[in-house]
């Protein structure tokens, strides 16, 4: 199975059409959003083409998928900037403060990151996985056995960050490239990261060019 996990889209209908685009061309299976959907936020500058209403009906639209297809799959969790006004709007549930799935043996904690996140993680195991937002900056780090990873901003990267998303494919085999990169806490696009998984892998990947 393919995730797309994406974070901040901050109501731009530019970069947003981007993330679908991808979804599309990776041929994922899943689309993990970590927060921060519709809002721009006080702290930041307007994104680009920031039009909350198209982002609405662009993801209410993907949500529901073809005749053919049905339903696109959609795991979200709520950001800081997501309200309970945002929840009647969309058509797929966003108001969980966080998510888990096993893989592997492991957990995968998915969360925005203002509560719970690299600098205040919950109880982890290690081997397990926490995958975050709320920074807009790109992030792969290992601490005390677990490994922390954030996609960044889709609409509105800050510091040395990209407009970007990581791809999860479970049947790619971490082997394969663990062994020529060094594991980096600012990665590229284009970088893998497979750390202790056998078999799996991330893939930091940027907006810039889809479309």
């Amino acid at each position: 199975m393919k995730w797309l996990i994406a974070s901040d889209i901050h109501g731009s209908a530019y970069w947003c059409e981007r993330m679908l685009e991808l979804f599309k061309r990776e041929k994922a299976d899943v689309l993990v959003l970590l927060g921060d959907i519709l809002y721009h936020g006080p702290r930041n500058e307007l994104p680009r083409d920031y039009n909350p209403k198209k982002v609405i009906a662009m993801l209410n639209d993907f949500a529901n998928g073809t005749p053919c297809e049905g339903p696109h799959r959609i795991l979200c969790v709520r950001g800081n900037c997501d309200a309970e006004v945002d929840q009647m709007v969309l058509g797929f549930p966003i108001m969980a403060d966080y998510g888990v799935i096993e893989l592997g043996g492991r957990f995968v904690y998915l969360t925005h990151g203002h509560v719970y996140g690299e600098d205040n993680p919950p109880k982890l195991r290690r081997g397990d996985i926490l995958i975050q937002g709320h920074t807009h900056v790109q992030r792969c780090v290992e601490k005390d056995g677990v490994l922390f990873l954030n996609p960044g901003s889709v609409s509105i990267p800050k510091g040395d960050g990209y407009n970007g998303c990581i791809v999860f494919d479970d049947e790619a085999v971490a082997e394969a490239f663990t062994a020529t990169a060094t594991l980096k806490t600012s990665p590229k696009a284009g970088e893998l990261r497979g750390i202790g998984l056998e078999k799996g892998a991330f893939r930091f990947v940027s907006l810039d060019g889809v479309l």
